[in-house]
Protein backbone atom coordinates (compact mmCIF):
# COMPACT_ATOMS: atom_id res chain seq x y z
CA UNK A 1 0.00 0.00 0.00
CA UNK A 2 1.48 3.30 -0.74
CA UNK A 3 2.83 4.89 -3.82
CA UNK A 4 0.29 6.51 -6.08
CA UNK A 5 1.18 7.83 -9.53
CA UNK A 6 2.19 11.14 -7.95
CA UNK A 7 5.05 9.47 -6.05
CA UNK A 8 7.76 11.56 -7.69
CA UNK A 9 6.04 14.88 -7.11
CA UNK A 10 7.07 17.34 -4.42
CA UNK A 11 4.06 19.68 -4.75
CA UNK A 12 0.44 18.83 -4.02
CA UNK A 13 -2.75 20.76 -3.53
CA UNK A 14 -3.01 19.56 0.07
CA UNK A 15 -0.48 18.14 2.51
CA UNK A 16 -1.94 16.16 5.42
CA UNK A 17 0.43 15.41 8.29
CA UNK A 18 -0.61 12.23 10.11
CA UNK A 19 -2.51 9.21 8.81
CA UNK A 20 -4.31 8.40 12.04
CA UNK A 21 -8.06 8.14 12.55
CA UNK A 22 -8.73 11.78 11.61
CA UNK A 23 -5.98 12.21 9.04
CA UNK A 24 -6.79 9.07 7.05
CA UNK A 25 -10.49 9.99 6.89
CA UNK A 26 -9.64 13.57 5.91
CA UNK A 27 -7.24 12.56 3.15
CA UNK A 28 -9.66 10.01 1.73
CA UNK A 29 -12.42 12.63 1.53
CA UNK A 30 -10.11 15.24 0.00
CA UNK A 31 -9.17 12.68 -2.64
CA UNK A 32 -12.80 12.47 -3.73
CA UNK A 33 -12.15 15.74 -5.57
CA UNK A 34 -10.68 14.22 -8.73
CA UNK A 35 -8.99 17.46 -9.78
CA UNK A 36 -7.04 17.82 -6.50
CA UNK A 37 -3.89 16.06 -5.29
CA UNK A 38 -3.11 15.08 -1.72
CA UNK A 39 0.08 14.02 0.05
CA UNK A 40 -0.38 12.15 3.33
CA UNK A 41 2.71 11.99 5.51
CA UNK A 42 2.88 9.32 8.24
CA UNK A 43 5.85 9.02 10.61
CA UNK A 44 5.20 5.33 11.23
CA UNK A 45 5.23 2.34 8.92
CA UNK A 46 2.47 0.28 7.34
CA UNK A 47 -0.26 -1.36 9.40
CA UNK A 48 0.66 -4.90 8.36
CA UNK A 49 1.50 -6.58 11.68
CA UNK A 50 -1.06 -9.25 12.69
CA UNK A 51 -1.23 -7.90 16.25
CA UNK A 52 -2.94 -4.82 14.80
CA UNK A 53 -5.67 -6.75 13.03
CA UNK A 54 -6.63 -9.49 15.52
CA UNK A 55 -8.98 -7.63 17.88
CA UNK A 56 -8.22 -9.58 21.06
CA UNK A 57 -4.50 -8.88 20.60
CA UNK A 58 -5.03 -5.23 21.52
CA UNK A 59 -2.64 -5.53 24.47
CA UNK A 60 0.06 -6.87 22.18
CA UNK A 61 -0.56 -4.14 19.59
CA UNK A 62 -0.19 -1.35 22.10
CA UNK A 63 2.89 -3.01 23.58
CA UNK A 64 4.97 -2.94 20.40
CA UNK A 65 7.66 -0.26 20.31
CA UNK A 66 7.53 -0.37 16.52
CA UNK A 67 3.92 0.86 16.48
CA UNK A 68 3.78 2.98 19.65
CA UNK A 69 5.68 6.21 20.32
CA UNK A 70 5.71 5.20 24.01
CA UNK A 71 5.57 8.72 25.33
CA UNK A 72 5.24 9.35 29.05
CA UNK A 73 4.33 12.32 31.18
CA UNK A 74 6.72 14.14 33.46
CA UNK A 75 6.30 13.07 37.11
CA UNK A 76 2.76 13.95 38.17
CA UNK A 77 2.33 15.46 41.61
CA UNK A 78 -1.33 14.44 41.63
CA UNK A 79 -0.41 10.83 40.81
CA UNK A 80 2.09 10.21 43.61
CA UNK A 81 4.99 11.57 41.56
CA UNK A 82 4.70 8.86 38.92
CA UNK A 83 5.39 9.15 35.19
CA UNK A 84 2.22 8.01 33.40
CA UNK A 85 2.46 6.25 30.00
CA UNK A 86 1.01 8.11 27.02
CA UNK A 87 0.78 5.58 24.18
CA UNK A 88 0.34 7.07 20.71
CA UNK A 89 0.16 5.14 17.47
CA UNK A 90 3.32 5.20 15.38
CA UNK A 91 1.87 3.41 12.38
CA UNK A 92 -0.53 3.88 9.52
CA UNK A 93 -3.89 4.34 11.21
CA UNK A 94 -2.28 6.07 14.18
CA UNK A 95 -3.76 5.31 17.57
CA UNK A 96 -6.72 3.79 15.71
CA UNK A 97 -4.39 0.87 14.87
CA UNK A 98 -3.49 0.10 18.49
CA UNK A 99 -6.51 1.23 20.54
CA UNK A 100 -9.38 -0.75 22.05
CA UNK A 101 -11.61 -0.35 18.96
CA UNK A 102 -14.44 1.20 20.97
CA UNK A 103 -17.11 3.06 19.04
CA UNK A 104 -18.66 5.79 21.17
CA UNK A 105 -19.47 9.39 20.28
CA UNK A 106 -19.89 10.95 23.70
CA UNK A 107 -22.91 12.54 25.32
CA UNK A 108 -25.03 14.80 23.09
CA UNK A 109 -24.60 17.74 25.47
CA UNK A 110 -20.82 17.57 25.05
CA UNK A 111 -21.14 19.11 21.59
CA UNK A 112 -23.76 21.62 22.67
CA UNK A 113 -21.19 22.72 25.27
CA UNK A 114 -18.67 23.26 22.46
CA UNK A 115 -21.16 25.35 20.52
CA UNK A 116 -22.11 27.38 23.57
CA UNK A 117 -18.43 28.07 24.25
CA UNK A 118 -17.92 29.72 20.86
CA UNK A 119 -17.46 26.76 18.48
CA UNK A 120 -20.24 27.87 16.16
CA UNK A 121 -21.59 25.02 14.04
CA UNK A 122 -20.46 22.22 16.36
CA UNK A 123 -23.67 21.47 18.26
CA UNK A 124 -24.85 17.88 18.55
CA UNK A 125 -27.48 18.26 15.82
CA UNK A 126 -24.83 19.72 13.50
CA UNK A 127 -22.11 17.11 14.06
CA UNK A 128 -24.38 14.05 14.16
CA UNK A 129 -24.71 13.75 10.34
CA UNK A 130 -20.91 13.49 10.12
CA UNK A 131 -20.91 10.56 12.51
CA UNK A 132 -23.60 8.74 10.57
CA UNK A 133 -21.96 9.49 7.19
CA UNK A 134 -18.95 7.39 8.19
CA UNK A 135 -20.89 4.59 9.87
CA UNK A 136 -22.06 1.22 8.62
CA UNK A 137 -23.87 -0.21 11.62
CA UNK A 138 -24.56 -3.94 11.68
CA UNK A 139 -26.93 -3.87 14.66
CA UNK A 140 -29.05 -0.74 14.46
CA UNK A 141 -31.11 0.26 11.39
CA UNK A 142 -30.48 3.48 9.55
CA UNK A 143 -31.97 6.46 11.36
CA UNK A 144 -31.09 9.98 12.42
CA UNK A 145 -28.73 8.34 14.95
CA UNK A 146 -27.16 5.64 12.76
CA UNK A 147 -25.74 5.22 9.29
CA UNK A 148 -25.96 2.14 7.09
CA UNK A 149 -23.89 3.12 4.05
CA UNK A 150 -20.66 4.48 5.51
CA UNK A 151 -17.19 2.98 5.00
CA UNK A 152 -16.52 2.11 8.67
CA UNK A 153 -18.16 -0.95 10.17
CA UNK A 154 -19.60 -0.79 13.67
CA UNK A 155 -21.00 -3.78 15.52
CA UNK A 156 -21.66 -5.32 18.90
CA UNK A 157 -19.03 -7.80 20.00
CA UNK A 158 -20.56 -11.22 19.37
CA UNK A 159 -21.00 -13.85 22.11
CA UNK A 160 -19.54 -11.83 24.99
CA UNK A 161 -18.09 -13.62 27.98
CA UNK A 162 -20.92 -14.42 30.41
CA UNK A 163 -19.25 -12.36 33.13
CA UNK A 164 -20.56 -9.35 31.20
CA UNK A 165 -24.10 -10.35 32.09
CA UNK A 166 -23.14 -10.59 35.76
CA UNK A 167 -21.77 -7.04 35.46
CA UNK A 168 -25.02 -5.78 33.97
CA UNK A 169 -27.18 -7.70 36.46
CA UNK A 170 -25.13 -6.28 39.31
CA UNK A 171 -25.71 -2.70 38.18
CA UNK A 172 -29.41 -3.42 37.69
CA UNK A 173 -29.57 -4.63 41.29
CA UNK A 174 -28.14 -1.26 42.34
CA UNK A 175 -30.98 0.46 40.48
CA UNK A 176 -28.98 1.80 37.58
CA UNK A 177 -30.79 1.84 34.20
CA UNK A 178 -30.09 -0.24 31.13
CA UNK A 179 -28.97 1.55 27.96
CA UNK A 180 -30.17 -0.02 24.68
CA UNK A 181 -27.90 2.09 22.46
CA UNK A 182 -24.87 4.04 23.66
CA UNK A 183 -24.83 6.03 20.42
CA UNK A 184 -28.50 6.87 20.60
CA UNK A 185 -30.18 9.86 22.20
CA UNK A 186 -29.46 8.96 25.82
CA UNK A 187 -26.11 7.20 26.44
CA UNK A 188 -26.66 6.46 30.10
CA UNK A 189 -26.77 3.16 31.97
CA UNK A 190 -25.25 -0.26 31.36
CA UNK A 191 -25.20 -2.46 28.29
CA UNK A 192 -23.17 -4.10 25.57
CA UNK A 193 -20.83 -1.81 23.70
CA UNK A 194 -20.12 -1.51 20.01
CA UNK A 195 -16.72 -1.78 18.44
CA UNK A 196 -14.88 -0.97 15.22
CA UNK A 197 -14.85 -4.52 13.91
CA UNK A 198 -15.49 -6.31 10.62
CA UNK A 199 -15.28 -10.01 9.89
CA UNK A 200 -13.22 -10.69 12.98
CA UNK A 201 -10.67 -7.94 12.35
CA UNK A 202 -9.95 -4.38 13.48
CA UNK A 203 -11.62 -1.62 11.51
CA UNK A 204 -9.77 1.66 10.91
CA UNK A 205 -10.05 4.68 8.65
CA UNK A 206 -6.62 3.83 7.24
CA UNK A 207 -7.82 0.39 6.21
CA UNK A 208 -11.33 1.16 4.98
CA UNK A 209 -11.14 4.78 3.85
CA UNK A 210 -7.57 5.68 2.91
CA UNK A 211 -6.55 2.37 1.33
CA UNK A 212 -9.45 2.32 -1.19
CA UNK A 213 -8.93 6.04 -1.89
CA UNK A 214 -5.32 5.45 -2.96
CA UNK A 215 -6.61 3.56 -5.99
CA UNK A 216 -7.91 6.84 -7.47
CA UNK A 217 -4.33 7.92 -8.15
CA UNK A 218 -4.52 11.46 -6.79
CA UNK A 219 -3.37 10.62 -3.24
CA UNK A 220 0.27 9.96 -2.41
CA UNK A 221 1.03 8.21 0.87
CA UNK A 222 4.48 8.71 2.37
CA UNK A 223 5.19 6.43 5.34
CA UNK A 224 8.25 6.41 7.61
CA UNK A 225 8.55 10.17 7.10
CA UNK A 226 8.78 12.58 10.00
CA UNK A 227 7.86 16.25 9.72
CA UNK A 228 10.38 18.67 11.21
CA UNK A 229 8.38 21.85 10.70
CA UNK A 230 5.72 23.64 8.73
CA UNK A 231 7.23 26.01 6.18
CA UNK A 232 5.71 29.50 6.52
CA UNK A 233 6.38 32.27 4.01
CA UNK A 234 4.89 35.75 4.35
CA UNK A 235 2.35 34.56 6.87
CA UNK A 236 1.19 31.56 4.86
CA UNK A 237 1.93 27.84 5.22
CA UNK A 238 3.45 26.67 1.96
CA UNK A 239 4.48 23.13 2.82
CA UNK A 240 6.38 21.01 5.31
CA UNK A 241 10.02 20.12 5.77
CA UNK A 242 10.88 16.53 6.67
CA UNK A 243 13.66 15.55 9.04
CA UNK A 244 15.69 14.29 6.06
CA UNK A 245 15.62 17.81 4.60
CA UNK A 246 13.06 17.24 1.86
CA UNK A 247 10.33 19.84 1.45
CA UNK A 248 6.81 18.85 0.39
CA UNK A 249 4.99 21.87 -1.01
CA UNK A 250 1.28 22.61 -0.59
CA UNK A 251 -0.41 24.71 -3.26
CA UNK A 252 -3.51 25.31 -1.14
CA UNK A 253 -3.28 24.10 2.46
CA UNK A 254 -1.29 22.19 5.06
CA UNK A 255 -3.42 20.24 7.52
CA UNK A 256 -1.94 18.92 10.76
CA UNK A 257 -3.61 15.74 11.98
CA UNK A 258 -0.80 14.33 14.12
CA UNK A 259 -2.81 14.21 17.35
CA UNK A 260 -2.99 16.10 20.61
CA UNK A 261 0.68 15.45 21.45
CA UNK A 262 2.48 15.84 18.14
CA UNK A 263 0.41 18.49 16.39
CA UNK A 264 1.38 21.12 19.00
CA UNK A 265 4.93 19.78 18.95
CA UNK A 266 5.16 20.33 15.18
CA UNK A 267 3.66 23.80 15.49
CA UNK A 268 6.16 24.78 18.16
CA UNK A 269 9.05 23.38 16.12
CA UNK A 270 7.75 25.63 13.33
CA UNK A 271 7.99 28.73 15.53
CA UNK A 272 4.24 28.84 16.14
CA UNK A 273 3.29 28.88 19.81
CA UNK A 274 4.00 30.71 23.07
CA UNK A 275 6.81 33.13 22.25
CA UNK A 276 8.70 32.86 25.55
CA UNK A 277 8.92 29.07 25.27
CA UNK A 278 10.01 29.20 21.64
CA UNK A 279 12.72 31.71 22.48
CA UNK A 280 13.89 29.54 25.38
CA UNK A 281 14.28 26.70 22.87
CA UNK A 282 16.37 28.94 20.60
CA UNK A 283 13.68 29.02 17.91
CA UNK A 284 12.66 31.97 15.81
CA UNK A 285 9.15 33.12 16.69
CA UNK A 286 7.14 32.94 13.49
CA UNK A 287 3.80 33.55 15.21
CA UNK A 288 3.16 34.08 18.92
CA UNK A 289 0.14 31.87 19.68
CA UNK A 290 0.03 31.12 23.42
CA UNK A 291 -2.71 28.48 23.19
CA UNK A 292 -0.55 26.02 21.25
CA UNK A 293 0.22 23.15 23.61
CA UNK A 294 -2.01 24.48 26.39
CA UNK A 295 -5.34 23.00 27.60
CA UNK A 296 -3.99 19.41 27.55
CA UNK A 297 -6.30 17.03 29.40
CA UNK A 298 -7.14 13.35 29.51
CA UNK A 299 -9.40 10.86 31.27
CA UNK A 300 -8.06 9.34 34.49
CA UNK A 301 -9.10 5.84 35.57
CA UNK A 302 -8.51 3.65 38.58
CA UNK A 303 -9.35 -0.07 38.68
CA UNK A 304 -10.92 -2.44 41.17
CA UNK A 305 -9.49 -5.91 40.51
CA UNK A 306 -10.89 -9.31 41.47
CA UNK A 307 -9.20 -12.70 41.14
CA UNK A 308 -10.91 -16.08 41.12
CA UNK A 309 -10.18 -19.77 40.82
CA UNK A 310 -13.18 -20.01 38.49
CA UNK A 311 -12.06 -20.08 34.85
CA UNK A 312 -15.03 -18.32 33.28
CA UNK A 313 -12.99 -15.21 32.53
CA UNK A 314 -10.60 -14.81 29.64
CA UNK A 315 -7.10 -15.84 30.63
CA UNK A 316 -4.36 -18.40 30.22
CA UNK A 317 -4.36 -21.33 32.63
CA UNK A 318 -4.07 -25.11 32.60
CA UNK A 319 -7.76 -25.35 33.45
CA UNK A 320 -8.72 -23.19 30.48
CA UNK A 321 -6.13 -24.58 28.05
CA UNK A 322 -8.49 -26.88 26.06
CA UNK A 323 -10.96 -24.00 25.68
CA UNK A 324 -8.24 -21.55 24.63
CA UNK A 325 -6.88 -23.95 22.01
CA UNK A 326 -10.40 -24.40 20.64
CA UNK A 327 -10.87 -20.64 20.45
CA UNK A 328 -7.55 -20.25 18.62
CA UNK A 329 -8.51 -22.72 15.91
CA UNK A 330 -12.03 -21.30 15.78
CA UNK A 331 -10.58 -17.92 14.92
CA UNK A 332 -8.21 -19.33 12.31
CA UNK A 333 -11.03 -21.20 10.61
CA UNK A 334 -13.93 -18.76 10.91
CA UNK A 335 -12.66 -15.37 12.20
CA UNK A 336 -15.17 -15.78 15.03
CA UNK A 337 -15.06 -16.47 18.75
CA UNK A 338 -13.38 -14.56 21.60
CA UNK A 339 -10.30 -13.68 19.53
CA UNK A 340 -12.59 -11.74 17.17
CA UNK A 341 -13.63 -9.40 19.99
CA UNK A 342 -11.86 -6.57 21.77
CA UNK A 343 -12.24 -7.99 25.35
CA UNK A 344 -14.15 -4.87 26.47
CA UNK A 345 -17.61 -6.13 25.61
CA UNK A 346 -19.84 -4.22 28.04
CA UNK A 347 -19.76 -0.82 29.64
CA UNK A 348 -21.74 1.58 31.77
CA UNK A 349 -22.05 5.36 31.84
CA UNK A 350 -23.29 6.31 35.28
CA UNK A 351 -24.01 9.29 37.49
CA UNK A 352 -22.25 8.87 40.79
CA UNK A 353 -24.24 11.84 42.08
CA UNK A 354 -27.99 11.85 41.31
CA UNK A 355 -28.03 15.65 41.04
CA UNK A 356 -25.89 15.58 37.88
CA UNK A 357 -27.47 16.08 34.46
CA UNK A 358 -25.31 13.49 32.66
CA UNK A 359 -23.01 10.59 33.56
CA UNK A 360 -19.74 11.58 35.18
CA UNK A 361 -18.02 8.17 35.01
CA UNK A 362 -17.57 5.36 32.54
CA UNK A 363 -17.38 1.86 34.02
CA UNK A 364 -15.10 -0.23 31.80
CA UNK A 365 -15.71 -3.88 32.60
CA UNK A 366 -12.88 -6.34 31.94
CA UNK A 367 -13.81 -10.04 32.05
CA UNK A 368 -10.18 -10.94 32.65
CA UNK A 369 -7.55 -10.79 35.35
CA UNK A 370 -5.19 -7.82 35.43
CA UNK A 371 -1.89 -8.16 33.61
CA UNK A 372 0.81 -9.18 36.06
CA UNK A 373 3.65 -9.99 33.67
CA UNK A 374 5.15 -8.48 30.53
CA UNK A 375 3.13 -10.97 28.51
CA UNK A 376 0.24 -8.93 26.97
CA UNK A 377 -2.32 -11.58 27.96
CA UNK A 378 -3.73 -12.29 31.43
CA UNK A 379 -2.29 -15.27 33.29
CA UNK A 380 -4.97 -16.80 35.48
CA UNK A 381 -8.51 -15.58 35.99
CA UNK A 382 -10.45 -12.67 37.37
CA UNK A 383 -12.39 -9.58 36.41
CA UNK A 384 -12.27 -5.84 36.98
CA UNK A 385 -14.13 -2.57 36.77
CA UNK A 386 -12.11 0.48 35.83
CA UNK A 387 -14.08 3.66 36.51
CA UNK A 388 -13.07 6.55 34.24
CA UNK A 389 -13.71 10.15 35.33
CA UNK A 390 -15.26 11.78 32.27
CA UNK A 391 -15.03 15.54 32.83
CA UNK A 392 -11.70 16.55 34.38
CA UNK A 393 -11.09 20.14 35.36
CA UNK A 394 -7.29 19.79 35.44
CA UNK A 395 -5.37 21.20 32.48
CA UNK A 396 -1.76 20.78 31.44
CA UNK A 397 0.67 21.40 28.59
CA UNK A 398 2.74 19.92 25.80
CA UNK A 399 6.08 21.67 25.35
CA UNK A 400 9.31 21.05 23.47
CA UNK A 401 12.16 19.34 25.26
CA UNK A 402 14.57 20.74 22.68
CA UNK A 403 14.52 22.16 19.14
CA UNK A 404 15.40 18.67 17.88
CA UNK A 405 12.31 17.26 16.09
CA UNK A 406 13.46 13.73 16.98
CA UNK A 407 13.20 14.46 20.72
CA UNK A 408 10.04 13.43 22.57
CA UNK A 409 7.97 16.38 23.76
CA UNK A 410 7.48 17.28 27.42
CA UNK A 411 3.98 16.17 28.41
CA UNK A 412 2.61 17.55 31.67
CA UNK A 413 -1.16 16.91 31.96
CA UNK A 414 -1.36 18.03 35.61
CA UNK A 415 -3.43 14.90 36.29
CA UNK A 416 -5.72 15.22 39.32
CA UNK A 417 -4.26 18.66 39.87
CA UNK A 418 -7.72 19.98 40.69
CA UNK A 419 -8.96 18.54 43.97
CA UNK A 420 -12.49 17.87 42.68
CA UNK A 421 -11.26 15.63 39.85
CA UNK A 422 -10.70 12.68 42.18
CA UNK A 423 -14.18 12.75 43.76
CA UNK A 424 -16.04 10.94 40.94
CA UNK A 425 -13.44 8.16 41.07
CA UNK A 426 -13.84 7.70 44.82
CA UNK A 427 -17.62 7.52 44.47
CA UNK A 428 -17.35 5.19 41.48
CA UNK A 429 -14.98 2.72 43.14
CA UNK A 430 -17.42 2.40 46.02
CA UNK A 431 -20.17 1.57 43.52
CA UNK A 432 -17.87 -0.93 41.78
CA UNK A 433 -17.20 -2.68 45.07
CA UNK A 434 -20.94 -2.84 45.75
CA UNK A 435 -21.50 -4.33 42.29
CA UNK A 436 -18.95 -7.08 42.87
CA UNK A 437 -20.54 -7.83 46.26
CA UNK A 438 -23.98 -8.29 44.67
CA UNK A 439 -25.60 -11.72 44.16
CA UNK A 440 -24.84 -11.55 40.43
CA UNK A 441 -21.15 -12.26 41.11
CA UNK A 442 -21.57 -14.63 44.04
CA UNK A 443 -21.08 -17.81 42.00
CA UNK A 444 -17.61 -16.67 40.88
CA UNK A 445 -16.22 -16.32 44.43
CA UNK A 446 -13.97 -13.44 43.51
CA UNK A 447 -11.38 -12.02 45.90
CA UNK A 448 -10.62 -8.31 45.78
CA UNK A 449 -6.88 -7.94 45.26
CA UNK A 450 -6.67 -4.24 44.42
CA UNK A 451 -7.06 -2.12 46.34
CA UNK A 452 -8.14 -4.83 48.80
CA UNK A 453 -10.85 -4.88 51.48
CA UNK A 454 -8.71 -2.86 53.91
CA UNK A 455 -9.28 0.25 51.79
CA UNK A 456 -12.36 1.85 53.33
CA UNK A 457 -11.96 5.54 54.11
CA UNK A 458 -12.00 8.29 51.51
CA UNK A 459 -8.39 9.10 52.40
CA UNK A 460 -7.41 5.49 51.65
CA UNK A 461 -9.30 5.55 48.34
CA UNK A 462 -7.61 8.85 47.49
CA UNK A 463 -4.15 7.40 48.13
CA UNK A 464 -4.93 4.24 46.15
CA UNK A 465 -6.13 6.19 43.10
CA UNK A 466 -3.09 8.48 43.08
CA UNK A 467 -0.67 5.55 43.50
CA UNK A 468 -2.21 3.19 40.92
CA UNK A 469 -4.37 5.27 38.55
CA UNK A 470 -3.58 5.88 34.91
CA UNK A 471 -5.11 7.58 31.89
CA UNK A 472 -7.17 5.81 29.25
CA UNK A 473 -5.28 7.51 26.42
CA UNK A 474 -7.75 10.21 25.35
CA UNK A 475 -5.53 13.32 25.22
CA UNK A 476 -7.23 16.36 23.70
CA UNK A 477 -7.35 20.12 23.63
CA UNK A 478 -3.83 21.33 22.81
CA UNK A 479 -4.90 23.37 19.77
CA UNK A 480 -8.24 24.46 21.14
CA UNK A 481 -10.98 25.49 18.76
CA UNK A 482 -12.93 28.65 19.53
CA UNK A 483 -13.81 32.21 18.67
CA UNK A 484 -11.97 33.89 21.54
CA UNK A 485 -8.47 35.37 21.59
CA UNK A 486 -7.00 32.33 23.37
CA UNK A 487 -8.16 29.79 20.80
CA UNK A 488 -5.68 28.23 18.35
CA UNK A 489 -8.09 27.45 15.50
CA UNK A 490 -11.41 28.93 14.48
CA UNK A 491 -14.64 26.89 14.07
CA UNK A 492 -13.55 25.98 10.54
CA UNK A 493 -10.26 24.66 11.99
CA UNK A 494 -8.13 27.40 10.43
CA UNK A 495 -5.12 28.37 12.51
CA UNK A 496 -5.41 31.89 13.85
CA UNK A 497 -2.81 34.14 12.28
CA UNK A 498 -1.36 31.79 9.64
CA UNK A 499 -3.08 31.38 6.28
CA UNK A 500 -3.27 28.01 4.55
CA UNK A 501 -2.88 26.03 7.77
CA UNK A 502 -5.51 23.98 9.61
CA UNK A 503 -5.61 21.44 12.39
CA UNK A 504 -7.94 18.44 12.21
CA UNK A 505 -7.55 16.02 15.11
CA UNK A 506 -8.39 15.64 18.81
CA UNK A 507 -6.20 18.62 19.68
CA UNK A 508 -8.95 21.00 18.51
CA UNK A 509 -11.49 19.73 21.06
CA UNK A 510 -12.10 22.57 23.50
CA UNK A 511 -13.08 20.04 26.16
CA UNK A 512 -12.94 16.27 26.18
CA UNK A 513 -16.14 14.44 25.37
CA UNK A 514 -17.60 12.12 27.99
CA UNK A 515 -16.12 8.93 26.59
CA UNK A 516 -13.79 7.46 23.98
CA UNK A 517 -12.31 9.93 21.52
CA UNK A 518 -11.74 7.89 18.34
CA UNK A 519 -15.15 8.39 16.71
CA UNK A 520 -15.18 12.15 17.44
CA UNK A 521 -11.70 12.43 15.89
CA UNK A 522 -12.98 10.82 12.69
CA UNK A 523 -15.93 13.22 12.70
CA UNK A 524 -13.48 16.13 12.95
CA UNK A 525 -11.57 14.80 9.94
CA UNK A 526 -14.81 14.42 7.99
CA UNK A 527 -15.90 17.99 8.71
CA UNK A 528 -12.45 19.38 7.92
CA UNK A 529 -12.58 17.87 4.43
CA UNK A 530 -15.82 19.69 3.67
CA UNK A 531 -14.44 22.95 5.05
CA UNK A 532 -11.30 22.66 2.92
CA UNK A 533 -13.14 21.74 -0.29
CA UNK A 534 -15.67 24.51 0.26
CA UNK A 535 -18.59 22.14 0.39
CA UNK A 536 -21.74 23.12 2.25
CA UNK A 537 -21.98 21.43 5.61
CA UNK A 538 -24.39 18.53 5.87
CA UNK A 539 -27.82 19.65 7.09
CA UNK A 540 -28.22 19.52 10.85
CA UNK A 541 -30.03 16.46 12.14
CA UNK A 542 -33.69 16.85 12.96
CA UNK A 543 -33.86 15.22 16.36
CA UNK A 544 -37.03 13.58 17.65
CA UNK A 545 -38.62 15.87 20.27
CA UNK A 546 -38.46 13.17 22.93
CA UNK A 547 -34.71 12.73 22.42
CA UNK A 548 -34.09 16.46 22.79
CA UNK A 549 -36.03 16.50 26.05
CA UNK A 550 -34.07 13.49 27.24
CA UNK A 551 -30.63 15.03 27.01
CA UNK A 552 -31.21 18.70 27.72
CA UNK A 553 -29.90 19.83 31.11
CA UNK A 554 -32.46 19.81 33.87
CA UNK A 555 -34.38 16.82 32.54
CA UNK A 556 -32.51 14.07 34.38
CA UNK A 557 -34.65 11.14 35.52
CA UNK A 558 -35.09 10.62 39.22
CA UNK A 559 -32.09 8.66 40.42
CA UNK A 560 -32.69 8.89 44.14
CA UNK A 561 -33.17 5.13 44.32
CA UNK A 562 -29.50 4.73 43.45
CA UNK A 563 -26.84 4.26 46.13
CA UNK A 564 -26.21 7.58 47.84
CA UNK A 565 -22.43 7.88 47.61
CA UNK A 566 -21.20 10.92 49.46
CA UNK A 567 -18.29 13.02 48.17
CA UNK A 568 -14.99 12.80 49.99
Amino acid sequence: MGEAQTAGATAFDYVVVGAGSAGAALAARLGEAADRTVCVIEAGGHDSHPFIHIPSFVGAAIGRAETNWRFATVPQAGMAGREIPVPRGKVLGGSGSINGMVYFRGHPTDYDDWSDAGCTGWSYAEVLPYFTRTEHNENYPASVFHGADGPINVKLVENPNRLNYAFMDALASLQFPACPDFNGPNPEGYGRRQGLLRNGQRESTAKNMLRPALARGNIHLQTDARVARVVVQDGRATGVELTDGRVIHARHEVVLAAGAVQTPQILQLSGIGPAAHLQAMGLEVVHDLPGVGANYHDHVASPLHMETADSTSYGLSWKALPRDILHFFQYLATRRGPLAGNVFESVAFLRTDPSLTRPDVQFVFQPARRLTTKIPFPIGHGYAISPVALYPKSRGTVRLASPDPEAAPVIDPNLLGEAEDILPLIRALKIARAAFASPAFAQYHGTEVAPGPATQSDAEWDRYIRETGYTVHHPVGTCRMGSDAGAVVDPQLRLHGIAGLRVADASVMPSVIGGNTNAPSVMIGERAADFILGKPQLPAAVLPPESVARYKPGTAPNLHSQPQIQPA
